[in-house]
């Protein structure tokens, strides 16, 4: 009679349930979380290997090379010669290498500030053009960052040429000054000028294409209730406009201070036109003219090393600033 009365054993209704209720599906399911969790690091690790190889492995062997006396007949075999920071110690004794490094950072400075602004300011200027004209200038800034450095500077190296350039040609024949023949090359202050422009030529369509993109985000509402209220162009932007753009701001001037403090082709190609080099280089040349002018690996290394470094305490500086201000 007991065994008539009692109730079957309950079969559970789902798979779900049933999982839930048995070790297998207890595992399972733990299984399960573990793989969903893992599963966005395990995507990752493509592009970690390959970061490893084609930026990791040259960087510990740039570090490496910085503690050796690496010259020319190492290059051809003979055994390096370990020397601590002896390479260190003698690059930042060096006064030459405090005189490119201050060239380094005003030209870096002036460059930055006028590329943020003049892209931010097109970025602007889109907005309030008509679909025509905003595709023709879009098409006209791609045009310039599409071409090769060393080709503009070429370029503009021919419109300021001192006997037959554009820009001698205008100052003279239709402003009337007394630019004949005028080298802009040899005075390291009208170098930097023209390098400075070409440098900035080629930036500025990065930031105006990405600013343009970032205001594309701002609610116009938002923009229309400051206007009602009486708020000015310059009120708007600063109160609305920028706190809305602010991480785009500060990625794109981390990445202008890493592009031009390390900024070569340029500065290399107008030395070759007419500058002076012992006056006008900057860090990337002057680590190219040290290591392959000069044979002196190991002193590049460690002129290369201390700009990676200098390049990462800046933008660990602005991103850390940045994080503050999200956190207040």
């Amino acid at each position: 009679m007991s065994t008539l009365n009692s109730a079957p054993p309950r079969v559970p209704d789902a798979p779900e349930e049933a999982s839930a209720t048995t070790p297998a599906g207890g595992k399972a399911n733990a299984r399960g979380r573990f793989g969903a969790k893992f599963t966005p690091y395990s995507l990752l690790v493509p592009s970690i290997v390959v970061l490893g190889v084609v930026i990791g492995w040259p960087l510990i062997n740039l570090i490496i090379m910085s503690f050796q006396k690496f010259g020319r007949a190492q290059v051809f075999g003979a055994p390096p010669e370990w020397i601590g920071f002896g390479n260190y110690a003698k690059v930042l004794s060096d006064p030459t290498f405090w005189e490119v490094l201050g060239r380094s950072l005003l030209f870096c400075l002036v460059c930055v500030v006028i590329t943020m602004v003049l892209g931010t300011l097109i970025a602007m200027m889109m907005t309030r053009l008509t679909k025509f004209f905003r595709l023709l200038l879009s098409v006209g800034l791609l045009l310039a960052w599409a071409m090769p450095a060393l080709t503009a500077t070429i370029v503009w190296g021919w419109i300021f040429d001192t006997d037959y350039g554009v820009i001698n040609n205008v100052l003279v024949n239709v402003f009337g000054l007394d630019f004949h023949q005028h080298s802009w090359l040899i005075d390291p202050v009208s170098f930097f000028f023209v390098a400075a422009i070409i440098v900035i030529w080629g930036a500025v369509p990065f930031v105006t294409f990405t600013v343009y993109a970032g205001l594309s985000q701002v609610p116009d509402e938002v923009l229309e209730a400051a206007s009602l209220d009486g708020a000015g162009y310059l009120a708007r932007f600063r109160l609305i406009v920028f706190p809305y753009l602010k991480s785009i701001f500060v990625v794109v001037t981390i990445l202008q201070i890493i592009w031009d403090l390390r900024v070569f082709t340029q500065i290399y190609a107008l030395q070759g036109i007419g500058g002076i080099k012992e006056q006008t280089s900057t860090l990337g040349v002057y680590i190219y003219q040290t290591s392959l002018g000069s044979g002196e690996y190991g002193i590049g290394g460690a002129i290369a090393v201390i700009t990676v470094i200098i390049l990462m305490a800046i933008s660990l500086y602005y991103v850390r600033q940045s994080i503050k201000e999200e956190e207040l």
